[in-house]
């Protein structure tokens, strides 16, 4: 027994000295897909800083019913879930490949019978049959020495594969976060076109009434009354549309959270709802680079298959491999571990193809080309990033100054209103002024409820644009 684990204990100390002795192929660089980078973003309002990350920058919006939302997102939404079980599989594969880099050591027991006819002992023809046992403990093993780093860098590649992996997963974070986002902020804009529909309502009701009330008295015509009935049953009827889009929007948020799709009748808002976000600082174009989760995962990608071409290098070589058994062997069950019954063996060789018709050339070449297609993915998955963040920022600016004329607008044609009805109910103009007063009002305010939402999505593509650990749905860990 001293000499299997004395052979054992032999192969597992060699193994750091012969695996990965040498590593074939291509060293990862990073490679520019964009030079020189500008100092600062052209859009950005002032010269870039560095940013402070918080992995729940949505607390600046300041609702507690969001973060109430947002935490239940990231704690329950399942394709999240999917990503982190993801994340698992690529670490077991990980340590396979870690695996492969050491000695396999099995146990082998047989017990094999042998039966064979003899001559009887009476003599004649007559034959009996003897069976013969033979008892096999072995512990084989086998070891492949890495010379040239095959192993080695399969084993890179896997790890590059489970960085990407982890990348991804906060990729998927960020979009789920940001999808409930905006559809939190879309319940709220519905909610407030809403108020402002049944606003309206109340408004042409009234309108009606003052309008019946003059024709009575033979102040109006037929026709105003047409108009101001025709006007509130148009207003009625968009209403169940609004209620649709309430519904079908809080079902999907539900979803994101992991629960059963359910609406609620819609809340009530505050005049003052809105406000003035402050700006977010965008840092160095440099800084997208290690920010961006989806930059990180492509970049990964490349690193694996970087690795893969060195892989495919390495096959070429000659494969040396050590095999090695220590075991013991007897007819007797009760003598098999004593000294004279030990057997064991131990043997080294080299294999090399010698023709395969090219194919491990044209695997090198297939993982060459596959690396050049990494490196597009990533140089366009960098453009677009800067892109994005060009984007916002420019968005951003134009959306503050469409807001700010939207205001004036709306203050213009509420006081419109206000002096057209005045002027019908004096009988000096007529009531399809007042009708068309009333709806550009309408209008306005629904343009400055467009123009708030569309503030409060581009904070969350601005962030998204950015990167950094927003959003971040923590380490993923084993049940």
């Amino acid at each position: 027994m001293r000499y299997a684990f004395g052979l054992i204990g032999y192969c597992i100390a060699v193994v750091p000295a012969l695996t990965g002795c040498l590593n074939l192929g291509p060293e990862y660089s990073r490679p520019e897909v964009v030079a020189p980078l500008p100092a600062n973003y052209q859009q950005a309002l002032e010269p870039g800083v560095q940013l402070a990350y918080d992995d729940r920058w949505w607390l600046v919006f300041e609702d507690p019913e969001l973060n109430q939302f947002m935490e239940k997102v990231l704690a329950h939404n399942w394709d999240i879930a999917r990503t982190a079980a993801r994340i698992l599989e690529l670490r077991a594969l990980a340590g396979q490949a870690r695996a492969d880099r050491f000695p396999q050591i099995d146990i082998d027991w047989q017990n094999r019978k042998d039966v064979r006819k003899v001559p009887s002992s009476v003599g004649g023809s007559n034959r009996e049959r003897q069976t013969t046992s033979t008892y096999d403990l072995a512990l084989p093993l086998f070891f492949e020495v890495d010379l040239w780093g095959r192993l080695a860098r399969a084993e890179e590649a896997l790890r590059a594969d489970l960085l990407s992996a982890e990348e991804n997963r906060r990729v998927v974070a960020q979009t789920v976060v940001a999808e409930a986002l905006a559809l939190y902020f879309e319940i709220e804009s519905i909610e407030r076109g809403l108020a402002i529909s049944y606003q309206l309502i109340d408004n042409f009701k009234r309108n009606l009434r003052l309008v019946r009330r003059r024709y009575e008295r033979g102040l109006a015509s037929a026709l105003d009354l047409r108009q101001a009935r025709r006007i509130l049953a148009e207003s009625e009827a968009a209403i169940p549309n609004l209620r649709r889009d309430l519904g079908t929007r809080q079902h999907r948020l539900a979803i994101l959270m992991g629960q059963y799709p359910l609406a609620r009748p819609p809340r009530t808002h505050p005049d003052d709802y809105y406000q003035r976000l402050p700006e977010v600082p965008p840092g160095l174009p440099s800084d997208l680079l290690l920010r961006r989760p989806d930059i990180r995962a492509a970049e990964a990608r490349l690193v694996g298959l970087n690795a893969r071409v060195a892989e495919a290098l390495a096959s070429r070589f000659p494969r040396i491999t050590l095999t090695g058994s220590f075991g013991y062997q007897s007819s007797h069950l009760d003598q098999l571990l004593r000294s004279d019954s030990e057997l064991w063996s131990f043997a080294n060789g080299i294999s090399q193809p010698i023709f395969d018709a090219g194919r491990l050339a044209e695997g090198q070449r297939a993982a060459e080309a596959r690396y050049r297609q990494g490196v597009a993915d990533y140089a366009q998955t960098v453009l677009n990033a800067f892109g994005d963040v060009e984007d916002a920022l420019l968005t951003r600016r134009e959306q503050l100054a469409r807001r700010s004329r939207v205001v004036t607008f709306l203050d213009e044609a509420r006081q419109t209103q206000i002096v057209a009805e005045k002027r019908y109910v004096r009988g000096l103009t007529r009531y399809l002024d007042v009708l068309d007063a009333q709806r550009v009002r309408f209008l306005a305010e629904r343009d400055l409820v467009e123009a708030d939402l569309a503030l409060y999505i581009n904070r969350i593509n601005l962030y998204l644009a950015l990167g950094g650990d927003w959003g971040d749905p923590g380490d993923v860990t084993a049940e």
